[in-house]
């Protein structure tokens, strides 16, 4: 089973729609330096967290500039997860985890393997993303499936593949890696930080093809 994840939902809307679609996890972006369409402030998010149903995990995606910044970002919204861009290291890592006893997971890019590995025993899971200079995701760039089957292969965390992703391709993602889950924002947007609601239950039905498409495929 291919989990999946809808990310930087802004508003009541798009988070319902995406909770409808069958997703696993919303996630919503706040306390980032970089400017994004997706972002909303910390009071924002935690009232769109506070909106999740039952079994809808709900993710903070975060990029702050220190560990301590990211305990009180998750303190603010309380969300299951935080997802969380940046270089941080594996005792970075373990602090935040302990501090807000939520699950902690890092985003490295795909032509980060060392990285990856290097934060792997730390991690509850990794994304894997295209990011950009600062370090931050959604760029809907398409990485290298390849690579990230085997790095997925070389991981004891669950892999979260993301990067380019769209209801047209994430069949082909992830009979290709078979991550985990899979990660889509710009990917299902009529618009930047707007979602279309018929691209979100395209994406989640077409993920849930994607374990049949990998066992036609490897047989």
């Amino acid at each position: 089973m291919v989990r999946v994840k809808i990310c930087g939902v802004t508003n009541g809307a798009d988070l319902r729609a995406v909770a409808d679609a069958g997703a696993d996890a919303v996630g919503v972006i706040s306390a980032i330096p970089v400017d994004s369409p997706r972002e909303v402030d910390l009071a924002q998010a935690a009232d769109l967290a506070s909106m999740a149903p039952p079994f809808l995990t709900t993710v903070l995606v975060t990029m702050p500039e220190t560990p301590e910044d990211a305990v009180d970002a998750v303190r603010t919204v309380t969300p299951d997860v935080v997802q969380l861009h940046g270089e941080f290291s594996p005792e970075e890592i373990g602090y935040i985890r302990a501090e807000t006893e939520t699950k902690v997971i890092p985003v490295v890019d795909y032509d980060e393997p060392e990285r990856a590995r290097k934060l792997d025993e730390a991690a509850d899971a990794l994304v894997v993303d295209s990011t950009d200079e600062d370090g931050g995701g959604g760029t809907g760039e398409t990485g290298d499936w390849e690579a990230a089957a085997e790095l997925r292969r070389d991981l004891v965390s669950p892999v979260v593949l993301a990067g380019g992703l769209t209801p047209e391709n994430v069949v082909d993602a992830a009979a290709t890696v078979e991550p985990f889950a899979v990660d889509v924002a710009s990917g299902v947007e009529r618009s930047p930080g707007a979602k279309d609601h018929a691209a979100v239950s395209r994406f989640v039905r077409n993920a849930g093809r994607a374990l049949g498409e990998a066992e036609e495929v490897y047989e």
